[in-house]
């Protein structure tokens, strides 16, 4: 297949790689020094046991260089994808998917989906509908992602661990252009699930992560200080009990209880979240996505959510006072 990585990050890299060592035709859009040491050296990636491994891949910071592809995979940060969906039309033909690789709730979220809240859009993601705009739904293909990876060099992309991607269409329909990616990315040696439920992993995924990141950012800590304190632990407790109400009353049960996700997350190790290591780096924050929509869906039900409303208001002041706002345009993951 032809590949275009939109955001040569630590996710959008590693995907890079693995589809380019496996055979695919692919190409990055990158920018600034992790761009110019691509195009030098080729795209690197350095595993578990310390090697490193190198491959030549077409980037560039213009996609219209590129032409139509079989397969678009955004990898950006959620801000940045109404500032570069206007960039993507060179590189979408009549049957050209696009695969957002994105944390949190994304734009597409209620699109093809049941329940009270069927086709609503979410301004906390796309605040003036530019992304839906310059996407037309019917080529999106819904992604999670499940690995740690970071960029530990400009061009080096370092893999900690995890290769899973669940793929769905919104729609919840089992498609061949949905088998067709899934094929692609197990010839990658990835472990490549496709779901009729995206939006339940979407949620599933998102039950973690509301709780530990924005948290992990207001405190400075990690997983395991985090697990330690009993207070921050009933904070999680309360948050994660709110939120699975709140996906309870779109049509989503996340299917376990607060203390068996937690410990779920004990046996990953000590771990600084992605809006930690943004924080640190002076990157902006993915708060809207991980929690804004979350506030936003239970004010369209009604709902109180009272813990993850101050935690959004808590985290979204420290943000706005470090001056972390919306990332660049190809502000890779």
């Amino acid at each position: 297949m032809k590949f275009c990585i939109y955001g040569a990050g630590a996710v959008g890299g590693f995907l890079a790689f693995r589809l380019a060592q496996a055979g695919h035709r692919v190409a990055v859009v990158a920018r600034g020094a992790h761009l110019a040491a691509i195009r030098e050296q080729g795209l690197g990636l350095r595993t578990r046991d310390g090697g490193l491994a190198r491959l030549p891949v077409d980037a560039s910071d213009d996609p219209a260089r590129f032409g139509p592809q079989d397969c678009v995979i955004l990898a950006v940060k959620q801000p940045a994808l109404p500032a570069i969906a206007g960039r993507l039309s060179g590189l979408l033909g009549a049957e050209t998917m696009v695969v957002p690789a994105i944390n949190g709730v994304p734009w597409w979220f209620f699109d093809g989906f049941g329940g009270p809240l069927a086709g609503s859009s979410l301004r906390a993601v796309d605040p003036d509908g530019e992304t839906a705009r310059h996407i037309d739904g019917r080529r999106i293909v819904g992604c999670v992602v499940h690995i740690a990876a970071s960029v530990q060099a400009p061009g080096v992309i370092r893999h900690g661990f995890g290769e899973r991607f669940i793929l769905g269409e919104p729609s919840g329909r089992m498609t061949e252009r949905l088998a067709r990616v899934a094929a692609a990315m197990a010839e990658a040696g990835l472990q490549a699930e496709q779901t009729a439920e995206i939006q339940r992993a979407v949620w599933a995924k998102l039950w973690g992560n509301i709780t530990y990141n924005p948290i992990s950012a207001l405190t400075r800590a990690s997983s395991v200080q985090m697990q330690d304190d009993p207070l921050i632990m009933e904070l999680f407790r309360g948050m994660m009990v709110e939120v699975a109400e709140i996906g309870r009353r779109i049509g989503i049960e996340v299917g376990m209880t607060p203390d068996e996700r937690i410990a779920i997350a004990r046996q990953l190790g000590d771990f600084k979240t992605s809006m930690l290591q943004d924080l640190e780096a002076g990157r902006a924050l993915e708060l809207d996505g991980l929690v804004g929509a979350v506030v936003e869906i239970a004010e369209k039900l009604g709902q109180a959510a009272r813990l993850t409303r101050a935690v959004l208001g808590l985290t979204r002041l420290m943000a706005a006072n470090l001056g972390l706002g919306r990332p660049g345009a190809e502000g890779g993951r």
